[in-house]
């Protein structure tokens, strides 16, 4: 509402100069206390005239002011007024002379208009500019208004709060049938926005005036905006009624209202939209070109100051949402924002065969805005909604999912830095894409394996996947990790660092042998050796833990010669059959070399770790024993899979599995 007591005090302010300049014809500066007093006294507002003025009287009334300033009387600070650099009008003789000024062109280079934001709702005591009636110069005619290179500048100079919109750049035409086109174009936050408006003015105020927008701000909307609507001017509430029109491809129906009361606008909308479209865009640049999983959160600030300056009651349903390649129908969200604080709320949201049900509450009141997330999730297809909502493509399957999760933080990184709470997922029937977990579990008797070994071809069938989360401070940690598969069962424990996208399982597989399956094997075979993952989530370590040997050997053992039995066939215990017991002796002298071998990966892999602590401990003894010398570069650790196996070690074992 300011922002239109302004733009109508300044053509009001505008109309009188051209008055008394055209009815006196001498220089404006002789006047401009006297055409300052009568702007006031006709508009409420106060002009100053800071640069030259002239005035060409043939063949047309051509006027020319600079420096411009226009300010409510009670409002003195420089954040809150009106300037210009020149206004220029022209207009004819005959006009003036009738008393009815008809400014046929009127151009404002370079305007400058200052909102100020406020927190509170408090009531706007400024005047407006006075409405026409006959005799005054308000009664005067504009038929083009043409503004260039304006600014527009909302601020809150306590809370150190301020944005622009600029390079405004506008065209309005007032048709001989009072209609009224208004075409132009800005930036916002560095984003393109162009406008089109066509309405026809009422004749007088409270009655409707049939408006058409057209409006294209990528980066701003999700797509380009055309709507017709009635508009109404019911005091100091802006009414859109009977709404319609389409947002990209999709059509919406409803109605809008803008309250100016208060100099904290007040914004209500209820639109029903038969498809909603949103592309989805990678959080940082090049971010789609990077492995999944491989790009770091981001750093850049997010800033919602701005929510704390305008209060909104909203309702957005739609048959169907799509967002990016993800589909959802229908949606229903409720959302108010009241003193900074967003709420929304979605009920039964159609989402690839199953629903969701959450609530969202975003605070920005304070410098470091706080969030609170709660969803839940029931028997949606998880392979569409975890690709696109978090680029994750390797889990198919029925999925419920509960999450109660809170944080706070002004970037992506501090966000999931300081994130909390709870979450629990449990897929039923589907399969881990590019991944044969029970092949993997297998390879583990050869080496160490760097990285998850995916291929397309690959596939792990899924009975049923389960763990619950204790998140705090970004580190997600789980106690009861349960994957049941035809082929293979685990169970585990570990944490996901969210922060550091790291990861620390410590799982206990067990595998059916043959592949009769579980049904005809009975009970699967335990590996026999607890399992780590470790390191970057999309690009681990995977190893046998050999303190798992050293906890309980026997156990250990026992474990492992029965699960030779799969590895190896049914002479893998060792025993004789017929004339073929030299052969089967190999196979169980195979198996106590395969036992070496795990053997010899954990202790690697476990002298790997006192290698390095041992010459962490050397360099700085080292360190201070020279003083202020350099201190010698520690030794590598061992390459498990450049050294030979120990033969000796294999022998022993050859010799436990043969007896």
């Amino acid at each position: 509402m300011r922002a239109l007591k302004l733009a109508g005090a300044a053509i009001a302010a505008v109309a009188v100069i051209i008055a008394l300049l055209g009815a006196f014809g001498i220089p404006a500066g002789v006047l401009t206390s006297a055409i300052a007093e009568r702007v006031e006294r006709e508009t409420g507002y106060k002009v100053a005239i800071n640069g030259s003025g002239r005035i060409v009287l043939w063949p047309t009334v051509h006027i020319t002011l600079s420096d411009v300033v226009l300010q409510a009387p009670t409002q003195r600070e420089v954040d809150n007024r009106f300037t210009a650099d020149s206004i220029e009008a022209e207009t004819t003789l005959s006009s003036l002379w009738s008393g009815r000024p008809e400014i046929t062109d009127l151009v404002i280079i370079k305007p400058v208009v200052n909102l100020p934001l406020q927190r509170e709702r408090t009531r706007d005591n400024n005047p407006p500019a006075q409405s026409a009636s006959p005799g005054n110069p308000s009664t005067m005619s504009v038929r083009h208004v043409g503004i260039s290179g304006g600014t527009i500048v909302l601020a809150n100079p306590r809370d150190r709060v301020e944005d622009r919109i600029e390079t405004v750049n506008a065209d309005v035409t007032v048709g001989a049938d009072r209609s009224i086109v208004v075409t132009g174009n800005a930036r916002a936050r560095d984003n393109p926005v162009k406008f089109e408006i066509r309405a026809a003015a009422p004749p007088t105020q409270r009655q409707n005036a049939p408006t058409e927008f057209n409006i294209d701000a990528p980066g701003l909307l999700p797509a380009a905006l055309k709507a017709n609507a009635e508009v109404r001017l019911n005091g100091t509430v802006l009414m859109f009624n009977g709404v319609s029109g389409t947002l990209g491809d999709g059509g919406f129906t409803g109605w809008a209202s803008v309250d100016f009361a208060s100099n904290k606008p007040l914004v209500k909308c209820d639109l029903d939209f038969r498809r909603i479209s949103i592309a989805a865009t990678p959080s940082q640049p090049n971010a789609e070109a990077q492995p999944a999983g491989t790009n770091t959160w981001s750093n850049a600030p997010i800033d919602l100051k701005l929510l704390n300056y305008v209060d909104a009651q909203a309702r957005i349903s739609a048959a169907e949402l799509m967002i990016g390649d993800g589909r959802f129908a229908p949606a229903a969200i409720d959302a108010s924002l009241t003193s900074g604080v967003v709420k929304g709320r979605l009920d039964n949201l159609g989402a690839y065969d199953g629903n969701a049900n959450g609530e969202l509450t975003i605070d920005a009141s304070s410098d470091t805005p706080t969030y609170a997330l709660r969803l839940d999730l029931n028997g949606v297809r998880a392979l569409p909604v975890l690709k696109t909502l978090a680029g994750f493509d390797k889990l198919d399957g029925r999925m419920q999912a509960r999450l109660d999760l809170h944080s706070q933080g002004t970037s992506e990184r501090a966000i999931v830095a300081g994130l909390g709470g709870t979450a629990l997922a449990a897929f039923q029937d589907g399969k881990i894409i590019g991944l044969n977990l029970a092949q993997m579990i297998r390879n583990l008797t050869t080496s160490p394996l760097s990285g998850w070994q995916e291929s397309a071809e690959l596939s792990t069938d899924l009975s049923q996947l389960s763990a619950s989360f204790k998140i705090d401070r970004g580190q997600a940690t789980t106690t009861d990790l349960d994957l049941v598969g035809p082929l293979v069962k685990m169970t585990g424990a570990g944490t996901v660092d969210l922060n550091t996208r790291q990861i620390g399982f410590r799982v206990e597989p067990q595998l059916v042998m043959t592949t009769e399956g579980q049904g005809r094997a009975g009970n699967p075979v335990g590996f026999g050796i607890p399992v780590m993952i470790e390191g970057p989530w999309a690009d681990p370590r995977i190893y046998p833990e050999i303190q798992g040997i050293f906890d309980n050997p026997e156990a250990a053992y026992a474990k492992l010669k029965e699960m030779g039995k799969g590895l190896f066939g049914p002479g893998g215990d060792g025993k004789a059959q017929g004339s073929g017991a030299s052969q089967d002796n190999s196979l169980g002298g195979q198996l106590g070399e395969t036992i070496g071998k795990l053997l010899q990966q954990g202790l690697s892999t476990l002298n790997q770790g006192n290698a390095k602590r041992g010459s962490q401990d050397s360099t700085q003894g080292s360190t201070q024993g020279r003083g202020t010398d350099q201190a010698a570069p520690p030794p590598s650790p061992p390459d498990p899979s450049q050294q030979d196996h120990n033969p000796a070690m294999n022998d022993i074992l050859r010799q436990l599995f043969n007896r």
